[in-house]
């Protein structure tokens, strides 16, 4: 299996939960998963990626993805950080990069390293079926052709291969087209990228973003369970439920 996709079984003993976009607030993310009384030594956690740019405790990434229940897919912004000899560093900055370029060559090589390793999509098996994540969207009618497409290279063609994962990092299309026709194969995907005022669904495709490292602007993080889709939505010190 490709390192662009990693499969993981049924947690047994514990509880899964996905959270939307990190941005280097980690404090924040640490108090929400203390109000659902988060176990790590039984449940796990499932990023849709963005872990960093933006916040201030951009620098912990490397501590949190050392966790062994931190699982994380790659956003844009974390792929940035595996393209940063060759981005555009304009851009970035613009877009909160500035913590990265600030560090020394030889830190900034090792953050690299380990921000190649995350993968572009995550299965998760469930008691109600097979979950996905990515970041922004599956590009394709179905979740088992994009995990084929990703474990095989797309064919040793490199153009196609990060024209999908471009997708699966950027897209806003199905938010944008209000698209609710669902992807095949999975019970439910569970996607960021797109900051929303709730926790919200177009079909399966469960949008968790709820810009939870914009506090100053009343965002909150969401934590969706993945065995029972329902959304947590951490409000400031309220726990609210919703059912996803």
């Amino acid at each position: 299996m490709s390192s662009l996709v990693k499969k993981f079984s049924a947690n047994i003993v514990g509880r899964d939960f996905a959270v939307g976009d990190i941005h280097g607030h980690f404090t924040l993310l640490q108090r929400a998963l203390d109000k659902v009384e988060f176990d790590p030594v039984r449940d796990r956690l499932f990023s849709v990626g963005d872990l960093v740019d933006r916040g201030p405790e951009c620098e912990l990434v490397l501590e949190w993805l050392a966790k062994p229940w931190f699982h994380p897919v790659r956003g844009n912004h974390d792929d940035y950080v595996c393209r940063h000899d060759t981005c555009d560093l304009g851009n970035w900055v613009q877009n909160g990069g500035g913590w990265f370029l600030a560090l020394p060559h030889a830190e900034r090589q090792e953050y690299a390293v380990q921000f190649r390793e995350l993968p572009i999509a995550i299965e998760v098996e469930t008691p109600g079926g097979l979950i996905g994540l990515v970041h922004a969207d599956c590009p394709f009618p179905s979740w088992r052709f994009l995990l084929e497409k990703l474990a095989d290279g797309a064919e040793g063609n490199p153009g196609l291969l990060r024209s999908i994962k471009n997708s699966c990092m950027w897209s806003r299309r199905r938010v944008e087209q209000g698209d609710s026709s669902g992807v095949p194969d999975v019970h439910a995907l569970v996607v960021g990228h797109t900051p929303m005022s709730n926790p919200s669904a177009l079909g399966n495709v469960i949008h968790i973003d709820t810009a939870g490292w914009c506090p100053q602007k009343s965002g909150f993080f969401t934590l969706l369970d993945l065995h029972s889709l329902q959304a947590h939505m951490m409000r400031g010190a309220r726990d609210e439920q919703d059912q996803g």
